[in-house]
Order: C-alpha cells, then sequence, then structure tokens
C-alpha cells in the first residue's frame, strides 16, 4: 500500500494575537493586488461598504473596487486601524476616495452607525459587501463554550442581518449586496463546527435575500472562498498548521486575496446583472453542491 505524501510546508510557521494584523505580515505577506493597464471602469462613481476591508480577502476587493472607480467606506475592528490605513492608501493613490469606520460589527448599534456614517459622507450607497467573519478552531464540540457561539454568529451572520437592514434604506435600483460565505458551508469543518455552520446560516440567508429585494431590483450574491491565505489563518491557528495551510486543495496551495476580489467585482458589476442569489466558489478546485 502507497503510503500518502506529506503535507507540502509552503508558509513560515507564523502566530499572532487575533485578530490578526497584515503590516505585521512581513515575512510572508498575503498578495492582494496586480497591477492593470488602463483598466476598464467598471463601478464608475459608485460607492461600497467593505466590513473586514482592512486586510485579507477584504482589502483585496477594495483595491480593485476602488481600481474601478467606486469610493470604499471600510469597516474593521479598531485595533486594526494601522491595515486599514494600508487600505486607504492604496485605494487614494488611485484617486478614489476612502472612509475608514472603525466598529464591532457584532453590536446592531455599530452596525447601524456604520452604514449612516458611510451615506452622511457619499451621499449614496451603491454596494454592500458583507464580509468580516471570524473562527475559533476547536477539535470537540464539547470545547466549543456559549460566549464562542454567540460571538461567532454575532459576527458572521447576525451583523448581517443588522447592516443590510440600514443599508436598503439608502440603495435604489441597480445596486446590490454581496455576502462571505465559506466552502464549509458546503463540506463542513470538524474543527470549525460553529464557524461552518454560520458560514451556512449566509448562504440560506443570501438566497432568502435575494427573493426578498428582487421587485426592488437589488440583487444578493455570495461569494464562498476555500483556503486563502489572510491574517484571519495565522491568528486562528497553530503554526504548524499554518505550515501547510490550503495544501489539501485540490490545487495544492492556498489562494491569495487578489484572486478571490475578481470573483466580487463580478457580482458587484453589470456584468452579472441577470444573477441574484447564487455563490460563486473561488476554492482552488474543491467541487460542491450549490
Amino acid at each position: 500500500m502507497q503510503k500518502p505524501k506529506p503535507k507540502r510546508k509552503i508558509h513560515p510557521a507564523l502566530k499572532q494575537r487575533r485578530p490578526g494584523l497584515e503590516f505585521k505580515m512581513t515575512e510572508d505577506p498575503p498578495v492582494f493586488d496586480v497591477p492593470l493597464e488602463e483598466p476598464h471602469k467598471k463601478l464608475e462613481g459608485k460607492v461600497a461598504i467593505i466590513t473586514g476591508g482592512d486586510s485579507g480577502i477584504g482589502r483585496a476587493v477594495a483595491v480593485l473596487f476602488a481600481k474601478h472607480g467606486a469610493s470604499v467606506a471600510i469597516g474593521f475592528l479598531p485595533e486594526e486601524k494601522k491595515d486599514a490605513e494600508i487600505t486607504a492608501q492604496y485605494i487614494e493613490q488611485m484617486g478614489q476616495q476612502c472612509i475608514l469606520l472603525p466598529a464591532d460589527i457584532s453590536k446592531e448599534v455599530n452596525c447601524i452607525s456604520l452604514v449612516r456614517k458611510a451615506v452622511k459622507k457619499f451621499h449614496r450607497l451603491d454596494i454592500l459587501v458583507n464580509n468580516a467573519g471570524l473562527h475559533y478552531s476547536k477539535d470537540n464540540i464539547a470545547d466549543i463554550t456559549k460566549e464562542q457561539l454567540i460571538q461567532t454568529f454575532s459576527v458572521n451572520i447576525f451583523s448581517m442581518f443588522y447592516l443590510v437592514k440600514e443599508a436598503i434604506k439608502h440603495m435604489k435600483k441597480g445596486a446590490c449586496i454581496i455576502n462571505t460565505t465559506s466552502v464549509t458551508a458546503y463540506r463542513g469543518s470538524a474543527h470549525l463546527i460553529d464557524y461552518a455552520a454560520s458560514k451556512g446560516a449566509i448562504v440560506s440567508f443570501t438566497r432568502s435575500l435575494a427573493s426578498a429585494l428582487v421587485d426592488k431590483k437589488i440583487r444578493v450574491n455570495a461569494v464562498a472562498p476555500g483556503p486563502i491565505w489572510t491574517p484571519l489563518i495565522i491568528s486562528s491557528m497553530e503554526p504548524k498548521r499554518t505550515i501547510t495551510f490550503g495544501t489539501d486543495s485540490p490545487m495544492g496551495r492556498p489562494g491569495q486575496p487578489v484572486e478571490v476580489a475578481p470573483s466580487y467585482l463580478f457580482l458587484a458589476c453589470d456584468d452579472s446583472s441577470y444573477m441574484t442569489g447564487q455563490v460563486l466558489h473561488p476554492n482552488g478546485g474543491e467541487i460542491v453542491n450549490g
């Protein structure tokens, strides 16, 4: 019987305190941008709110949206300020406006305030990207405390309800909402049970909200990334696991945020005008239903 091949070590062993800060990942930083030559601006004049826009997938989406002509409001935790400032610098270098809105989105009042501040600044809202999320790795369901369960759902799914309820007051025909779910919503995860459950809820939320808003001509879709190299990973996994993170995907490696961002651009622009209630799957080749 052939022995299984050992997992390749493709990242250094890294560890940070939660929530993880991208500006400190100097040894192996996530890739969040690639140069474009004279890009056709697909979001010219539009305004987007992106939660978790300071780093990782959110940063890559914010930069790509700005590259295509959007002004961006970034929601982030106060301790992620340095990362958010770096993202804002990239956006402003492209000649686009960016507003930084520190907020703990697990609380409804903060979500309402975030949306209102963005609208006050830009006087419109065209795109809401519900991207911020967290997870805690636990090998046994008995180790998932009530406090962890509430925190996971409060950040990952409850916040989407809070933000959407306020955002749609300011959205007009042609606006869109994009939610970040996960490949774990489809295949589960033995180590991330509560996280996977919250991400499954996001899939159902996306489909239901799409039906609820279709008459308003507001589209609602989602993206379900696979293993992506972001600060979330090194702040929530042990170093011995980050070394081989993503190598079990069919492509044998984790994705970079810059490889996921185009899915959000597609769903945000008119290229996807006939899509709502759908989920895109940039996951390194894993086949999933849905």
